[in-house]
């Protein structure tokens, strides 16, 4: 009887690998072992993933602005914050698959490069058809996590990869934290253009510094990339975040919404008929109706919902005008410092997932997670509360997604072949990045329908309160999905789970 199992054969840097029935045992050299490590990997990838998610956020703060900086109206401004997150959604998978067949350093690089290069684009042009076009460049970058996530796993000694990866993880949180400041003191003193000088400086130093001290990870170019697949998935991607995005304005009961959500459920209907049919699929849709793979996927959706949330709302809260409305009358500039305690937890209590993973099991670090993410959005939906309370929450929130975006990485890493780690990775900040956008469109609706009378931008109480609410039923959603997950625990020093025939 024939069938795949996870080899627990790594012994003396030696690996079983695949081989048809009735062929004598090959061993190829452990290649971790048989080269020299990356020394610079680590500090690196995070360094990049950390200017990545940087990127994604540094537009915020100037959006009021910007259509007098461009001469466009608010509808296509608002694109700048769309179609980064629109690009990132399609081509993370894309990038993984692409990785995992051509080598991992390769399509780092190719991310490194656009995303520089759309900085560039930004320092040296106001017109809104450039702008949006290099933001859909920097939107590239959302591959860079599930990609140095597979490189530190096949370079790290084991017994620093869970830590390693744990960290990583927690980059989205810090960059996203440190975006919004840099980028309000950035353009408060100085002219808007400076920003993305800045990022370009940051974009060239750490491409330089991948080129030149990372080395290129074993390709497994078995098989066809599937451009069927690519296209199908982009156009289903497509057709359900632009109308997720803009639903708001232009109406959720509109011909445009309706006809554009319904054709995504037929292209992604398709998309999955034909990657189940496909030998070399993009994505292994097999694999991820399995509950190791399912849950972890389900609850990057949901937590990148309630992630995003814990930033979107409370920035808006806290530079809202005091009055008839919620807000505290904060400065740009003033918000953004609330967050960075947020940004530290993260930083924190990332390795504290990994803590709680080895000594009670990955459940256990999903459940602790989830109630802390609950808990800070409780706190977050009492009304009037003073500041020190909204900071209390932001950093409560921050440390409830810290441990289960660390604790998802780590399920990932031990329930995927090592062939296919890069592509999992991928699907899993996908549905992360898809999470946040619904935040994004859910959150306007739910603010946009508690406006005071007689008040064009001054929302209730109530309003806030509900939208909190929205993402702790998030979080009760994950803690309810992760009782499911088995009470396994990751090893210390992690075995790769390379695929073997059992003949």
């Amino acid at each position: 009887m024939n069938g795949y199992l996870p080899s627990g054969n790594r012994r003396c840097g030696v690996t079983t690998l695949d081989r048809p029935p009735g062929t004598p045992a090959a061993t190829t050299p452990d290649v971790s072992l048989a080269q020299p490590r990356s020394r610079f990997l680590f500090p690196i990838v995070v360094a990049a993933a950390v200017f990545q998610a940087v990127l994604q956020t540094v537009i915020v703060p100037l959006l009021p602005e910007l259509p007098h900086f461009t001469g466009a109206g608010r509808t296509a401004v608002s694109w700048l914050v769309t179609v980064t997150l629109l690009v990132g959604a399609v081509v993370t998978p894309i990038f993984g698959r692409l990785a995992d067949m051509f080598g991992k350093k390769k399509m780092l690089l190719v991310a490194f490069s656009m995303m520089t290069f759309g900085s560039m684009l930004c320092a040296l042009s106001s017109d809104i058809a450039v702008l949006i076009f290099a933001r859909a460049l920097q939107g590239a970058g959302s591959a860079v996590i599930p990609i140095g996530i597979s490189m530190l796993r096949d370079e790290l000694p084991r017994n620093k990869v869970n830590g390693a990866v744990a960290m990583m993880s927690s980059t989205l949180g810090v960059g996203t934290a440190l975006g919004i400041p840099f980028s309000a003191m950035i353009a408060q003193y100085s002219n808007w253009h400076v920003l993305f000088w800045v990022t370009t400086a940051i974009g060239l130093s750490v491409t330089l510094a991948a080129v030149l001290f990372i080395r290129e990870s074993e390709p497994n170019p078995s098989g066809r990339f599937d451009g069927v697949g690519a296209v199908g998935l982009s156009a289903a991607m497509i057709a359900l975040l632009v109308p997720i995005t803009q639903g708001s304005s232009w109406g959720w009961t509109s011909g445009a919404v309706i006809s554009m959500l319904a054709a995504s459920a037929v292209l992604f209907t398709l998309w999955v008929i034909q990657q189940r049919r496909n030998v070399n699929p993009l994505v292994d849709v097999r694999a991820l109706v399995k509950r190791a793979v399912l849950i972890p996927h389900l609850a990057a959706l949901l937590v990148g919902f309630a992630f995003f949330g814990n930033t979107l709302i409370t920035t808006q809260l806290l530079q809202g005008m005091k009055g008839p409305g919620a807000g505290y009358g904060l400065s740009i500039i003033a918000a953004a410092l609330c967050q960075i305690p947020a940004s530290i937890a993260m930083v924190l209590f990332s390795p504290v997932a990994v803590r709680i993973t080895d000594r009670f099991g990955s459940r256990t670090a999903m459940l602790t997670g989830a109630v802390f993410l609950a808990g800070g959005y409780g706190i977050h939906a009492v009304a009037g509360k003073p500041l020190w309370g909204v900071v209390a929450a932001l950093g409560i929130t921050a440390v409830g997604t810290a441990i289960v975006y660390s604790t998802l990485s780590l399920l990932i890493l031990v329930a995927v072949p090592r062939q296919r780690l890069a592509a999992a990775n991928g699907v899993n900040s996908l549905l992360r990045t898809s999470g946040s956008t619904i935040c994004s469109a859910t959150v306007a609706t739910i603010l946009a329908a508690f406006v005071i009378s007689g008040s064009e931008h001054s929302t209730s109480w109530t309003g806030f309160s509900v939208a909190y609410l929205v993402c702790a039923g998030c979080a009760v959603v994950v803690f309810a999905v992760s009782i499911l997950l088995p009470q396994g625990r990751t090893p210390k020093h992690l075995d790769l789970p390379d695929l073997v025939r059992r003949p």
